[in-house]
């Protein structure tokens, strides 16, 4: 269909869009060279997953054909594969553009040729006393076996000459003592890395031969694993997928510059690569080390403005979170407001409240040094019912899970894993504290994003606190379902997928249907991650038919293609790719405001989330909130700084400032917005104590008193 869009080819446009961040000359200097090793993540996970799962399905299921362009495995690949070969030049003169401009600032990354003689002295030294004793250089010929190479680490590969037909030579760079970024100042901006440094005298690893050429290899590995269980011994068998995961085959190799064709044939030969699968680059192959470079210069210009998360304006810090939630429902919005004053908080004083008897909670990412576990521990250890289902199969912090369910464990907290074929995605807790006459008080929160006290910091999302009692009823059931291994299928407010999400997400869009259909303003909208699922694409369609007016904004892949003309006229799409991670998800039905439906939850418009996941999202239904929400979303609507806007022919372009329009960045007027929010309510507080004391019985002796001393 001509408004569909392949979902590999979508994400890669995403991908691009976030590369533009590191020639945009509006980001400072070391900011630019940050969103160059967010690109480059990006496309290892992208290989790592997608390509890997695309490339079983290419072994498997040949034929298989994707629902959105038709391709079969093999021709998704080959896109894909296109696609990247066009960014790569784009990558390569982002990073390079950018190092040069450096140089005012002092930074330098330094090529051996270009080092003075006195530091091609000491690199040398330093190859000799610090790096070669710490690594060997394997031979490699058909009489030897081809090392394993561990993914995503770099090696240097030589072609030693040989009699033989062809003599590779491997050294694995990264050693347990190594520094990557060897400084040739003090400062450490000017530098030079350490493969290249390993590289330039690699031919003192392999005595007896000779370097006919060398190149630096990055291996990239098939990391897509799943698997299904219940019970104790899934963590088990967790762990042991894990570990295999590391040993599966490559999935693509990179290599620096030019290298022997000879020598390249030889190594894809070993690693049973195609060489379609081999991209070469003028740049280093792992930028992460670009992170350690924003450590060394504090200047300003060459940073974004420092922002820190704010204490929010709807809590009190003299009262418990827990009591004035139950008078109120909470909205948070992370980063611009702190979770640690507030979520965490919550947990804290849940903790050691004797009132509080429960707690339950899903766990799917968690920070390193997690304030959560530390919370939910001391809760167990004071005697409360913890209940937690830990996501084991959350991708790439499947270990980290398994080590926290082990933790809690220990703590005496019950620990769940969730369904067996599903994923528990969600971002739900629930606080039962007793109340007067035998009664019980509930806490429900639902939030967009995970209970990560890092991630809060950078990623965008929502989160609802409500003492809803029916809202709680549903948290229960979603939390029995965990315990028992069934589906929710009937909720009083809550959307709960598999089941109970999606057939209502596609009811209240046939609601703005059929007012389009009455003469009315239908009106749909949703700000998500991704949106693939083709239930919802083809309600939005038919929405879009019955002239429904529809906003959609939408980070990363989106596989429906606005403003199709006789199919998605009415549907504009922007993304947001910007300082923060756009995270957050909204779901908004309706112009008419006394009925006007908001949702927020942990589920995007894709159908991994909609029936293959448990999900849940919540109703926002204090007015106060839902104005909130409704202003949030209108911003991001009228961002004209980091927004592109989707074309019709699925291609994206910058949003277009109105002339005489000042320029809008969402991000920082909500940024803003919280630091404006905290000040009005100090200054409220000031000047209601500065009444209080005018009015006070004390002040008043306290005037009388002068006064007579006065006469």
């Amino acid at each position: 269909m001509e408004y569909l869009e392949n979902r590999e080819l979508s994400w890669l446009k995403f991908n691009a869009r976030v590369l533009e961040e590191a020639t945009d000359t509006n980001n400072p200097l070391l900011e630019r060279l940050s969103f160059s090793a967010i690109y480059q993540s990006n496309l290892d996970e992208f290989f790592m997953v997608r390509v890997g799962s695309i490339t079983d399905d290419a072994k498997n299921d040949k034929n298989k054909k994707d629902g959105k362009s038709g391709f079969t495995p093999s021709q998704q690949l080959d896109a894909i594969f296109t696609a990247v070969r066009r960014l790569q030049p784009s990558v390569e003169d982002a990073y390079i553009k950018t190092i040069e401009e450096l140089k005012p600032y002092g930074f330098e990354h330094v090529k051996f040729e270009n080092a003075s003689p006195d530091e091609q002295k000491f690199l040398e030294l330093y190859f000799k006393r610090e790096i070669k004793p710490f690594i060997s250089g394997m031979v490699i010929n058909d009489s030897l076996p081809f090392p394993f190479l561990k993914n995503k680490e770099l090696y240097a590969a030589v072609q030693l000459a040989s009699k033989k037909k062809v003599c590779v030579g491997i050294i694995q760079i990264r050693h347990e003592n190594s520094e990557r970024i060897i400084p040739l100042d003090e400062k450490g901006k000017r530098f030079i890395l350490e493969e290249e440094l390993i590289l330039r005298f690699a031919h003192l690893m392999f005595k007896g031969y000779k370097v006919i050429d060398r190149t630096v290899i990055r291996i990239t590995r098939n990391a897509d694993i799943m698997i299904s269980g219940r019970g104790a011994e899934f963590r088990d068998r967790m762990e042991e997928l894990v570990d295999k995961r590391k040993r599966l085959a490559p999935v693509r190799l990179e290599i620096t510059g030019e290298f022997s064709r000879e020598a390249l044939d030889y190594i894809c030969k070993k690693l049973k690569l195609r060489n379609v699968r081999v991209f070469s680059s003028r740049i280093p192959l792992d930028l992460s080390y670009v992170y350690t470079l924003q450590e060394l210069d504090e200047n300003p210009d060459l940073h974004f403005r420092h922002l820190s998360p704010r204490k929010s304006s709807m809590l009190s810090e003299s009262r418990s979170v827990f009591s004035q939630v139950k008078a109120k429902d909470i909205l948070l919005s992370y980063p611009f407001e702190s979770m640690t004053s507030s979520f965490i908080r919550l947990l804290q004083e849940s903790a050691v409240d004797p009132k509080v008897v429960s707690i339950k909670i899903t766990l799917y990412r968690l920070a390193k040094n997690s304030k959560v576990i530390d919370a939910l521990c001391t809760a167990a250890e004071n005697g409360k019912e913890v209940l937690v289902m830990i996501e084991l199969r959350a991708r790439f912090d499947e270990a980290n899970n398994i080590e926290w369910s082990k933790i809690l464990q220990k703590s005496g907290v019950k620990v769940i894993y969730g369904p067996k074929e599903y994923k528990a995605h969600s971002k739900l807790l629930l606080i039962t504290r007793k109340a007067q006459g035998g009664e019980f008080d509930y806490v429900t929160q639902i939030g967009t994003g995970n209970y990560n006290e890092k991630t809060s910091k950078i990623y965008t999302d929502l989160m609802l606190m409500t003492a809803d009692r029916q809202i709680a009823e549903d948290a229960q059931a979603v939390f029995s379902g965990l315990v028992n291994g069934t589906f929710v299928e009937h909720t009083n407010k809550l959307l709960v997928s598999p089941l109970a999400l999606r057939p209502q997400i596609l009811e209240m869009m046939d609601e703005q249907i059929n007012i389009a259909k009455q003469g009315g303003s239908g009106y749909i909208a949703a700000k998500v991650n991704s949106l693939n699922d083709m239930a919802i694409i083809e309600k939005l369609v038919a929405a879009s038919k019955a002239g429904v007016k529809i906003e959609l904004v939408i980070r990363g892949i989106c596989c429906l293609i606005a403003g199709v003309e006789g199919y998605t006229e009415n549907i504009t799409v922007r993304s947001i790719v910007g300082r923060f991670l756009e995270h957050s998800r909204i779901f908004i039905f309706g112009n008419e405001r006394k009925e006007q439906k908001i949702y927020i939850g942990s589920a995007d418009y894709m159908s991994r989330n909609t029936i293959r996941r448990v999900e849940v999202a919540a109703p926002v239904e204090d007015e106060r909130l839902k104005k909130r929400i409704r202003d949030m979303f209108d911003i991001l609507m009228k961002d004209n700084v980091k927004a592109r806007i989707m074309l019709s022919d699925g291609n994206y372009i910058r949003a277009e400032r109105k002339e005489n329009e000042s320029p809008l960045n969402a991000q920082e007027f909500l940024y803003d917005e919280a630091y404006r929010r905290l000040e009005e309510k100090q200054a409220k507080q000031e000047r209601m104590r500065e009444n209080r004391e005018k009015t006070s019985p004390k002040s008043a002796k306290t005037k009388r008193k002068s006064s007579k001393t006065k006469k």
